[in-house]
């Protein structure tokens, strides 16, 4: 069972493209979704988090995203600090839940996650899948998703690695500068050649 990672820029629309690979049959692993999951119900990294940041950012038993959000935005070392204890808890759920799928014989898993890259998690896995669009387009997409400021579009943009950092470690690259048709046979083609790497 290869181990395939995917990843691309806030806003290169990597989540619908693994739509797409779900819909063909292969089991998607969301790591920014069950580091949202983890934070909430871990109980080593609850503890970890609230020694490190304080009690204040759980208020009655949940996590107040926005609390520790803003104590770690402008702290680059206050930032490394939750990765070093957020990361590894993932790592250890994503070594979990590929246990499970190799059970079901699948061809290939997919990880998805926005600092795949910047978190080494892509030195584990067999192939990596990039997703770009135009930054442009990035922008517009994110502050319309997230009703958010393009200067807090470009804040976050600045925490990733560019696009062309990335494509350079890249396996596979999908463009996603047109429509979901074009996006759907990127998908398809690239399908189709990591079945025919497991045979």
């Amino acid at each position: 069972m290869l181990k395939v990672g995917i990843t691309g820029g806030i806003g290169s629309g990597k989540t619908t493209a693994c739509k797409m690979f779900e819909q063909l049959g292969i089991p998607v692993y969301y790591a920014d979704e069950r580091a949202k999951f983890l934070m909430q119900h871990e109980h080593y990294l609850i503890d970890e988090i609230k020694k490190n940041f304080g009690e204040e950012v759980y208020e009655n038993g949940k996590l107040n995203r926005k609390v520790l959000a803003d104590k770690v935005f402008n702290n680059k070392k206050l930032l490394v600090v939750l990765n070093s204890l957020v990361h590894p808890a993932v790592f250890h759920d994503n070594e979990r839940w590929a246990e499970e799928q190799r059970v079901k014989l699948v061809p290939y898993i997919l990880k998805e996650a926005a600092l795949l890259i910047e978190s080494g998690s892509n030195k584990k896995l067999d192939k990596l899948i990039v997703v770009t669009a135009p930054l442009d387009v990035r922008m517009k997409r994110v502050s319309e998703r997230d009703h958010a400021s393009i200067e807090d579009v470009m804040a976050r943009v600045r925490n990733q690695i560019s696009e062309k950092e990335k494509v350079k470690l890249a396996d596979f690259v999908i463009r996603n500068d047109k429509d979901t048709t074009h996006l759907q046979k990127q998908v398809e083609k690239i399908h189709k050649n990591l079945l025919e790497s497991v045979d």
